[in-house]
């Protein structure tokens, strides 16, 4: 399998994020345990959590410092031995994946569900009247017969980096396979057929829940989404349907690590007790729209009430990472996206062989059936090459973006708006791919098209090619606010590799491709 999953490991040390204002740690080192302050690596979506926990640190004076990523990368980071000394505890959306980990399960020593959310589908109410559905009686097996009519069209996350989409992966792998225990690879096996119908109609992919509901909410392009519930259940103009077949749900473990000191272990108990008072969890269903865990606490006024079958989760890795592979490189659309690089004169030195190190490394984790342009460009775009992953012959595709990466230069002013143009028109629309647009610079534009120029540009591009998605790298002395605005303007997402790394900042956005 050429997926690899993110390694966020200094990067994210350097991201420890205080969501509340407490004590600092000794000699203001980040990386150090005190007394009443709590390191927690967390799922990314658990920084809605931050009201909650500023509650709970006024009535037990316990701070949370979390550092969010996605919960198979944290599950890789704890596997690696990187989370240990660096962290206390581990908060993730679930720990089925990491309990198929051996290397580690054995990092964890304690876990205790704090919440809930299963697996859902939202769909525009015009669309669940022109399918004839009744939301409370809705299976999965109807949803891929509206796929597979032409009916329906969603977007979800990326099941390797996300495990909201891999939790979703594993609910509609497990309904139309019709497995009634643990999935394995005759089930896989049997329901690809399937599968492949059902992944047919998603249109939109994505590495966060937050951005693909922003992103669902632009295009309005697509008919539904498919994600948590709670998620769902936060999106205006939704109608939440639990397929009756089964789903996967997400509990939220707080769990200890082995290799916190027992005065960390002492405050996550007392943190994991506080979190589960009855008071304290009306707060968590209310502001988080997640289901409590506690029997006497009622969930939410949205919440349906009725229960659903909870599909069993993949009973080994091989199944699980092969669930994950085949979906991949066999099941989902195949991706197409322009490197739009800045080789201009000031990226001379270690900046150019960072970039030609980061690209290097990010052909482990192309697809098969991937098409990859890369279009350097200085005072303007110096060349267009583009590789296509080939199943049968992938090392010839992935070869030639080596070889184009290395023989980069550094010369030139930096044309950002101008070589953008060209990788639109390069682009053209394609409702077939999940398309989209990198753009690494570390500098300002300072040639060519204005920023005007592009937006006039991009206000007149027509047929699907305006919700092609710019994802800018902020980088060496790149301008924010220029990037930011281009990210905007598109519909994309900035990432920061100032604060990280280049390497880290292009893994990242493996998931929006």
């Amino acid at each position: 399998m050429r997926r690899r999953i993110a390694a966020l490991t200094l990067a994210a040390l350097t991201l420890l994020t205080a969501c509340t204002t407490g004590q600092d740690t000794p000699d203001d080192d980040p990386t150090a345990y005190a007394p009443g302050t709590l390191r927690v690596l967390a799922s990314s979506e658990l920084s809605d959590m931050a009201p909650v926990l500023e509650q709970v640190r006024e009535e037990t004076g316990i701070t949370v410092r979390p550092t969010y990523m996605g919960t198979l990368d944290a599950v890789d980071l704890l596997a690696r031995g990187e989370a240990d000394q660096a962290y206390d505890a581990v908060w993730l959306a679930s720990n089925d994946y990491l309990r198929l980990r051996p290397e580690a399960a054995k990092k964890v020593v304690s876990e205790t569900p704090i919440m809930s959310s299963p697996v859902a589908i939202g769909v525009k109410p015009a669309t669940v009247q022109a399918l004839g559905w009744r939301p409370e009686d809705v299976t999965w097996s109807q949803v891929e017969q509206a796929v597979r009519d032409g009916g329906l069209t969603y977007g979800m996350t990326d099941p390797a980096r996300s495990n909201s989409g891999f939790a979703t992966l594993v609910s509609v792998a497990s309904a139309l396979s019709g497995a009634q225990s643990a999935l394995t690879d005759a089930d896989v096996e049997k329901a690809t057929p399937r599968l492949r119908e059902f992944f047919k109609g998603q249109k939109l992919t994505s590495g966060s829940s937050g951005w693909l509901a922003s992103a669902y909410t632009r295009r309005g392009t697509v008919d539904a989404l498919l994600n948590y519930e709670s998620v769902l259940t936060s999106v205006p103009g939704l109608t939440v349907i639990r397929p009756t077949d089964g789903v996967v749900s997400a509990d939220y473990p707080l769990s200890s690590l082995a290799s916190a000191s027992a005065g960390a272990r002492e405050d996550v108990r007392r943190l994991t007790e506080a979190l589960r008072t009855p008071g304290v969890q009306q707060e968590i269903t209310n502001r988080t729209l997640r289901r409590p865990v506690v029997p006497s606490v009622s969930p939410a006024r949205d919440l349906e009430t009725s229960r659903r079958r909870e599909l069993p989760f993949p009973g080994s890795r091989s199944v699980a990472d092969g669930l994950l592979d085949s979906y991949e490189n066999e099941l989902r659309r195949p991706s197409r996206t322009v490197y739009v690089l800045d080789t201009s004169g000031s990226m001379q030195g270690d900046r150019l062989e960072r970039l030609k190190a980061a690209l290097a490394g990010l052909t482990g984790d192309f697809r098969d059936r991937e098409e990859v342009t890369l279009m350097p460009f200085g005072s303007a775009v110096k060349s267009v090459r583009t590789h296509v992953v080939d199943p049968a012959d992938p090392k010839t595709g992935l070869d030639g973006i080596r070889r184009d990466t290395q023989a980069l230069r550094a010369e030139g002013d930096t044309a950002i708006y101008t070589s953008l143009e060209k990788a639109y028109a390069h682009l053209g629309a394609d409702d077939d791919t999940f398309t989209s647009i990198v753009l690494m610079t570390d500098g300002e534009n300072t040639a060519g098209a204005s920023a005007q120029d592009f937006e006039a540009f991009h206000g007149s591009l027509t047929g699907g090619q305006g919700d092609i998605p710019v994802f800018p790298i902020l980088f060496g002395d790149s301008d924010r606010s220029e990037l930011e605005h281009i990210a905007d303007l598109t519909g994309g997402r900035l990432f920061d590799a100032q604060q990280g790394s280049l390497d880290g900042a292009f893994e990242e956005i493996r998931g929006y491709q």
